[in-house]
């Protein structure tokens, strides 16, 4: 198994990488490697930098991916083809590791994904020990992205649990110039989508049932506010760039050039 290195590693805490071979928009992404190494090398690599977690696993439904995982010296679990969701492969690793408390969801295709953003999320936890569920935001700068309905917006109270998740602009600003993108502190965020969760709420989230909130926004998170569940926000500065077309990925690779060109 794949452990952090660092001295103050936590033991209870496993970062999961759900890996699939069938993305819709671009297929085998996670075997791409025109920068020499693969997609899922360079996420699992830039995970491994985090100081918390004790333990790293790449959750995958191919043998292909499981190889190259086991060839660059991961650990990587077969997990049910069955599976519907990121979630859903880390419960099924969760069902099979005992020994760790917290499981910490870092999709596959976040190869410039900040270490310390994942330690963050898991010091959402030591604030407060009751929350069964936490996640990420970044302030919106651009009112271009908090008009697009693909970002996912957040408010949160002053303790950092969240209020609500919407597609729409929230919160909704009745005097137009008494709030904009560029206020200080910021007044928008935009939800990022990693997730870190204790064991017991994991086996317990896919038994929530569909929320009517859930259903209309088409975003799962609400199924956990609206059963009355806490989730904490923690806030980074800026957002990694996921690889999700092919566009992204030629895009990553210039900068992966760039930056050992440098």
């Amino acid at each position: 198994m794949a452990l952090a290195t660092d001295s103050m590693a936590a033991p209870r805490t496993c970062v999961v990488i759900p890996a699939r071979m069938a993305s819709t928009r671009l297929p085998g992404k996670m075997l791409l490697r025109e920068t020499g190494r693969s997609l899922v090398e360079h996420t699992h690599a830039a995970v491994l930098r985090a100081k918390l977690p004790a333990a790293v696993i790449v959750a995958t439904d191919h043998v292909a991916i499981a190889d190259e995982v086991r060839r660059f010296g991961g650990t990587a679990v077969m997990t049910s083809t069955d599976c519907q969701s990121g979630a859903d492969r880390v419960a099924e690793v969760a069902s099979r590791t005992p020994q760790f408390d917290l499981f910490v969801n870092v999709q596959g295709d976040e190869p410039e994904l900040d270490p310390a953003a994942i330690d963050l999320l898991i010091e959402q936890f030591d604030a407060d020990t009751t929350t069964p569920m936490a996640t990420l935001a970044t302030p919106i700068t651009d009112p271009e992205r908090l008009r697009d309905p693909s970002v996912v917006k957040v408010v949160f109270d002053n303790s950092g649990r969240a209020l609500y998740f919407s597609r729409s602009p929230i919160p909704f600003v009745r005097d137009a110039q008494s709030a904009t993108a560029a206020d200080q502190p910021p007044l928008f965020h935009q939800h990022l989508g990693i997730y870190a969760y204790r064991r017991e709420f994991l086996a317990k989230l896919p038994h929530l049932p569909p929320s009517p909130l859930e259903q209309a926004e088409k975003l799962e998170q609400l199924r956990v506010l609206q059963a009355g569940e806490t989730i904490r926000v923690g806030v980074v500065a800026h957002a990694a760039t996921g690889i999700d077309t092919a566009a992204d990925y030629a895009a990553f690779v210039r900068r992966h050039c760039r930056t050992m060109a440098a």
